[in-house]
């Protein structure tokens, strides 16, 4: 696969109008935007935990992020409205389909014990989440800058209406599900 954006609009059209039985071009489901997110919780008390986790992601993610803020207090937590907890980044275009290719074929396969991805993560609309446990699996993270394993989630927003659909084209596109690791 050369270029992920190429192999959908050339062969994964194709085989979803022909699976589905799509009567429009516009119905054939596709790929929208890729949302990655690394919340930082314990970046109330110190701003450097905050810097590293924005460092990180633009690395992986090749374009800076954004900082997501608390939308309300809570005490249990010491949180306040409006502290920074967060970074998100939306990829869209050719930058989602480059990071789409290397979480398929050189991220994911690097996970010690790796079976594919679940298929149970579909919200109901035909987007998928990943959870994934640490940030030093992607390749271009410098292991000796690493202060503290981080979390990431990458949810994929698709405009497929089922998760039927939705599965069918990220398993088209390449995405390792459990069972079908190796095929595709």
């Amino acid at each position: 696969m050369a270029d992920l954006q190429k192999f959908y609009q050339g062969e994964v059209r194709k085989k979803l109008q022909e699976n589905f039985g799509y009567k429009n071009n516009l119905e054939i489901p596709k790929v929208e935007r890729v949302v990655l997110n690394i919340g930082v919780g314990e970046a109330t008390g110190s701003s450097q935990v905050l810097e590293k986790a924005i460092s990180q992601l633009t690395i992986i993610a090749g374009q800076k992020p954004k900082i997501t803020k608390a939308k309300r207090s809570i005490s249990t937590f010491k949180l306040r409205k409006g502290m920074s907890i967060g970074v998100s980044v939306t990829l869209r275009g050719k930058r989602m389909y480059n990071f789409l290719t290397k979480l398929f074929s050189i991220v994911l396969p690097r996970i010690r014990d790796f079976r594919g991805v679940s298929e149970k993560s579909f919200d109901g609309r035909g987007n998928y989440t990943l959870g994934i446990k640490e940030q030093t699996i992607f390749s271009e993270i410098d292991y000796s800058q690493v202060d503290k394993l981080r979390g990431l989630e990458v949810t994929i927003v698709t405009t497929a209406k089922s998760d039927e659909e939705a599965k069918k084209l990220l398993e088209l596109l390449g995405m390792p599900f459990a069972g079908k690791a190796g095929s595709g």
